[in-house]
């Protein structure tokens, strides 16, 4: 069996692979993705090639120090009517982006891309829409104090496998895009690939 590398730091993407049961070990992408989106979308580029481009960077990355391994490289990127929410910065910076959202409907795109010897074989960009209910701001205020630690690495400032769940009126689309990983999807490839048991 080829080895399997999530080229990701990120716990809940390992718990979704762990949980179905895929045998893989991570190695983290060290890549300037701030850099690359920013460079991206000075060229006019859309959130999903923003989200897809970062996901391939990452697993290239990883891919060329392991090239036997099929190296999973993921992204996710959050459009606001044609703005890019990041990772906030601060407390602040968290409010700030809720309160933008507050009310409106927005785009969660998970891109996952697999490559071998450096070379792209896979790649998906799931897309959800969310909708944001208008909570108070002293709610707004209280679930930033409760869940800092946690939100502050997700883009947009929530998770929706926590409390961030009861920032919504709506979800249309796949839970599993929204927690950043095509699951089904890279699934389904691997299982046809004859990497899992089918």
């Amino acid at each position: 069996m080829t080895e399997i590398i999530l080229a990701s730091g990120s716990e809940i993407r390992q718990i979704l692979l762990r949980n179905a049961g895929v045998d893989f070990r991570a190695v983290v992408a060290r890549v300037d993705e701030d850099a690359m989106r920013d460079g991206m979308l000075a060229e006019g580029a859309s959130a999903r090639d923003i989200a897809d481009a970062l996901a391939e960077m990452k697993a290239q990355k990883v891919s060329a120090r392991h090239p036997e391994a099929l190296v999973i490289g993921c992204d996710q990127v959050l459009n606001l009517q044609g703005a890019m929410l990041t990772k906030p910065e601060s407390r602040e910076h968290a409010r700030e982006q809720l309160m933008q959202l507050r009310g409106k409907r927005h785009e969660l795109l998970s891109a996952a891309v697999i490559c071998e010897a450096g070379k792209p074989l896979w790649r998906h960009v799931g897309q959800v829409r969310l909708t944001m209910r208008m909570f108070s701001e002293s709610y707004l205020d209280a679930y930033i104090a409760r869940n800092w630690d946690s939100i502050r690495h997700s883009v947009g400032a929530y998770k929706l496998e926590e409390e961030g769940v009861r920032l919504f009126s709506q979800v249309q689309g796949d839970y599993f895009t929204v927690l950043g990983l095509p699951l089904l999807e890279l699934l389904s490839y691997l299982t046809l690939r004859g990497d899992l048991d089918g």
